[in-house]
């Protein structure tokens, strides 16, 4: 299980410039290391004629987050991990963090490169917006008609929200909830209905 932790709710796109050179800043969510890699090539696409387009990802969180980066032809070290501490150091999950780089003419060296991209990540990931992202887990409920009405008041208590309703001999709920209010929920349901009705874990 995993506790809640911040992802970007869209993208954002900063740009700063160090001695001549252009560092473009795209922040992005990104669910997966394929939504990474696709959002990757789409700012590629967006910008071929740059001199660099250096990464960091981290899709997931905890114990079960992965991490990418790319230095992108820059000098080993100096960009990509970087930006990967950067964004480490947010706490951000679900996220990658792309610096588009088109040179100025004048060399930074391998300091003023490391500073310049920190810099540039910390630019963009100061811009996006944010959300908590709670695990979710779906339930299913058959019921009599007498007490459909109030099981939806419990849902609603319960910070449910009712996907598929089914109404046949018996009605049948799907609804999503927090994790962390699941127990709550299935109390209340066996409460109310005398212990009839016991909730279905859907995603066990």
């Amino acid at each position: 299980m995993v506790d809640p932790y911040l992802t970007p709710v869209d993208s954002a796109r900063t740009e700063i410039t160090v001695v001549n050179s252009r560092f473009i800043t795209t922040v992005a969510p990104a669910t997966s290391v394929e939504t990474a890699k696709s959002v990757l090539e789409e700012v590629r696409g967006e910008m071929p004629d740059a001199s660099h387009h250096v990464y960091a990802f981290r899709v997931g969180h905890g114990n079960s987050v992965i991490d990418g980066m790319s230095d992108d032809g820059e000098p080993s070290g100096t960009a990509g991990p970087p930006v990967l501490a950067v964004l480490r150091g947010t706490g951000l999950g679900d996220v990658i963090v792309i610096v588009t780089r088109y040179f100025g003419g004048t060399k930074l060296g391998t300091g003023g490169l490391v500073r310049a991209y920190g810099d540039a990540a910390r630019s963009g990931l100061a811009a996006v917006k944010t959300a908590l992202k709670i695990e979710k887990r779906l339930l299913g409920l058959e019921l009599p008609y007498p007490l459909y009405e109030s099981i939806k008041r419990l849902i609603s208590a319960h910070e449910g929200i009712i996907e598929d309703e089914t109404f046949a001999e018996q009605v049948t709920v799907i609804a999503r909830f927090p994790r962390d209010h699941v127990d709550a929920f299935s109390d209340a349901v066996m409460e109310a209905s005398a212990g009839r009705i016991q909730p279905i874990d859907l995603d066990a």
